[in-house]
This record gives C-alpha cells, structure tokens and sequence, in this order.
C-alpha cells in the first residue's frame, strides 16, 4: 500500500506540473480555434509526460526472481513434482536460458545452497 501512495503522490505533482507547461502553450495557440488548441496542447502534453508517467507506474521487480510451475520433471531427481527455478539475483541472471531448468523443492533447496557457496546473492 505504501507504494501505491508513493505513486499517486508522485502522478499528482506531475498532473499539477502539467497545468503551467500546457497553459503557456494554449496562450501561444490562441490565434487558432480553442478545439484545436486544446487538442495540440494535449498532443504536447502527452508527448512529455508519458515518459514521466511511464517512470511512475513502472513495475518493481523484487530479487531474488523465481519461475514456479507445477507437474514439471525435476532436473536432478527425475521426480514430477511443482517444479522451482531462481531466476534472477543480484549478481546472477537466467533470463535468457533456452531450457530452464527446474527442480522440485527439496532438490532446488540443495541447489540454492551451492548457488550461495559459490557466491550468488539471494
């Protein structure tokens, strides 16, 4: 809940910041039709802050990532169990694996033990 108030908090300044940019530029459209005004300004406006917008309401994304799925064939055991996989951490990142591999939860507990031997951040 704290970082939907961080966001709408952050999206209502920049609706405000959006008042004096699009005011300047329907004072300098004011020779044309006020429709055609408030759609150019709108244009403008869009133009600018979608990309503040999209700063905003950007997803957060949590390390460690894991993929779960379920009836998967475990890697080590050979066992048909709810199949688990680290995907990203700080300083690891299977991504772009073209055959992840997923394991059940007790032999992905034993992995994630070696992960950490050898260094991986979780």
């Amino acid at each position: 809940m704290e970082n939907f108030v961080k966001k709408f908090t952050f999206y209502l300044l920049r609706w405000q910041l959006s008042t004096p940019i699009l005011s300047v530029v329907l004072i300098a459209l004011a020779s044309l039709n006020k429709w055609a005004a408030a759609a150019i300004a709108n244009l403008i406006g869009g133009t600018i802050f979608f990309w503040i917008d999209r700063w905003i309401f950007k997803e957060n994304v949590f390390l460690p990532l894991w993929e779960i799925k379920e009836n998967i064939r475990c890697v080590d055991c050979g066992r048909i169990a709810k199949g688990f996989r680290l995907v990203k951490t700080p300083n690891y990142d299977r991504t772009t694996d073209k055959k992840p591999e997923f394991r059940c939860e007790e032999c992905s507990k034993r992995k994630l033990e070696e992960l950490k031997k050898r260094g991986v951040k979780i």
